[in-house]
């Protein structure tokens, strides 16, 4: 075999490129037909615009007097809901740009983690990101300003727990705090007008939990008709939406519930995909007899347990409940899985699906079960329960959106005070806490001898940013009532923030305007890492969709 020279073969490798890049010598896709790449520059502005577009829808609903949002769906045959909070208004929205889903991934946290705080940790990150992409248009690097942000973040959260008030060795003055934190989230939502009313409801019903976060143990009734105002926490007893058996006892003393899990009908053969051949109407009229028997001998088995009440999660059909009206026990039928765990908390007792040793079944009790009517509706009450956390609320209104937005407010506040009684640091509101750290950043800034201060001072001019926009949707002016916070608390005037009723400033605690500490950490925390997260980002590739087969 003959060897070419150097030079031809470097010919013949440039010849196989020149054909493998194609005549326009064009750069070699990797990626399948159909699919996108944005690189550098191009892919961090389409993350950081997706992300504004996204803080700047919900940054009207920010504050007291924030805006409400109509939310109709296409698919639930146009349903419609009206709310301003921040977590529900970001799920519905359907949404394209991948940055946008962080910020939607970061305000369901906050929802999960403490209830409230949803549409700030948007608008901060918005302003956040806004701020640097500024910086990066005047040629920082994202990194120089990952790097800064991170240091004005430990500053923050260094100056917001120090700033934390701590009341929990004075039982008077937290139930204060407590009803302060409920009367502040509260003032945001639908139930600003009967805030006092709905706090004391939200704080007594945490106070029963004793401690414990399980909401569950709080059910809340939702009954059109009435005003808000009408709206009561039943301080001794469980309510559940269901009706008693007929032909059953209306009230019962002393009671033995069994909670069960079993089918009660007798109209079918349980023997699925099976077929039954009878060569007269006599076997059909055995087979159903042989059904009654057996449902009959399982509700004997049922009352040979000892209970006088029965619930059951699904249907109890008339022979059954017939059998048990007869022996003197109460059926309650298709409680539902919400309502039959719910139960079992609150009556102390087991969920049973097989009745063959009596001895092993734990039976809830109770002192009383009584039917009440709420509006138009008759509801199950059970009253002295040996779970004494559990609670129920009765939410009235005057139509379906005003029930469901009051449920979305309360939901909140009960999050918000379940998580202040364990972690139970306050702090004034109102803005008082984003102008301290933005203080305390900017006091930091003066020690770092980096180009990170040019981003420590981006960080804390975001932070100034948000009593901004609460003064904005209130139509006060912002600049001036932002102008004058800040020269209050370069005078040392921590706990002063914006007063929206009247316009003004005030001093926070003297207003009782407080939030949780947890809260504001979260807020602080999440925000900062999506916009972190985001400005990573330097490539965006989506991938090509899956074809439909024809």
């Amino acid at each position: 075999v003959h060897q070419l020279p150097a030079r031809a073969s470097k010919r013949c490798r440039e010849a196989c490129i020149s054909a493998m890049m194609g005549p326009s010598l064009g750069p070699v896709n990797l990626f399948g037909e159909g699919s996108q790449e944005a690189k550098g520059e191009q892919a961090r502005m389409s993350s950081i615009v997706g992300a504004l577009a996204i803080a700047d829808l919900v940054k009207t609903s920010l504050g007291p007097k924030g805006m409400d949002k109509i939310l109709q769906s296409h698919s639930r045959g146009g349903s419609v809901s009206v709310t301003n909070d921040g977590a529900t208004i970001l799920k519905s929205v359907l949404i394209d740009n991948p940055a946008a889903k962080v910020l939607i991934d970061i305000s369901k946290v906050q929802d999960d983690e403490v209830g409230d705080g949803t549409t700030s940790v948007c608008v901060l990150a918005g302003e956040l990101l806004r701020q640097a992409a500024e910086l990066i248009e005047k040629k920082m690097h994202p990194q120089v300003v990952i790097g800064g942000y991170r240091l004005a973040r430990d500053a923050a959260l260094k100056a917001l727990r120090a700033a934390a008030i701590d009341h929990s060795d004075d039982e008077a003055a937290f139930r204060q705090d407590l009803l302060n934190i409920a009367m502040t989230t509260l003032s945001s939502k639908v139930l600003s007008q009967d805030k006092e009313h709905f706090a004391a409801i939200a704080v007594d019903a945490v106070m029963k939990l004793r401690g414990s976060t399980n909401l569950d143990q709080i059910q809340i009734i939702k009954r059109i008709g009435g005003t808000l105002k009408d709206s009561y926490l039943d301080p001794d007893g469980f309510l559940l939406d269901k009706k008693i058996g007929v032909g059953c006892p209306k009230r019962m003393r002393d009671c033995k519930v069994m909670i069960a899990n079993s089918p009660m009908d007798t109209d079918k053969v349980k023997i699925y995909g099976s077929k039954v051949k009878v060569d007269s109407v006599a076997k059909v009229a055995e087979i159903e007899a042989a059904e009654k028997k057996k449902m009959l001998d399982k509700v004997d088995k049922i009352i040979a347990h000892g209970c006088n009440v029965f619930i059951n999660r699904q249907l109890i059909y008339n022979l059954p409940e017939q059998r048990f009206a007869d022996a003197g026990v109460m059926s309650i039928e298709h409680s539902d899985f919400d309502g039959t765990e719910r139960l079992a908390l609150v009556l102390d007792g087991d969920i049973v699906s097989t009745f063959d040793t009596p001895e092993r079944v734990k039976l809830g009790s109770c002192e009383l079960i009584e039917e009440v009517m709420i509006g138009e509706d008759k509801l199950v009450r059970f009253s002295g329960c040996p779970n004494s956390q559990a609670s129920s609320i009765v939410l009235r209104g005057a139509n379906t959106h005003v029930v469901d937005e009051a449920h979305r407010s309360l939901h909140d506040a009960l999050c918000v005070l379940s998580q202040t009684v364990k972690n139970t640091a306050v702090l004034p509101g109102g803005g008082a806490p984003e102008m301290l750290m933005a203080q305390a950043v900017e006091e930091e800034s003066k020690r770092v001898a980096s180009k990170h201060v040019v981003a420590m001072e981006a960080y804390a001019k975001a932070l100034r940013t948000m009593p901004m926009h609460i003064a904005d949707n209130a139509g006060y002016d912002s600049t001036e009532l932002c102008a004058g916070l800040k020269a209050k608390h370069h005078e040392g005037r921590h706990t002063w923030g914006l007063e929206m009723d009247r316009g003004g400033l005030g001093d926070m605690v003297a207003l009782g305007i407080c939030e949780s500490l947890q809260v504001k950490e979260q807020v602080l925390l999440s925000s900062s890492e999506a916009a972190e997260m985001i400005l990573r980002v330097d490539d965006i590739v989506q991938c090509a969709p899956r074809q439909r087969q024809q």
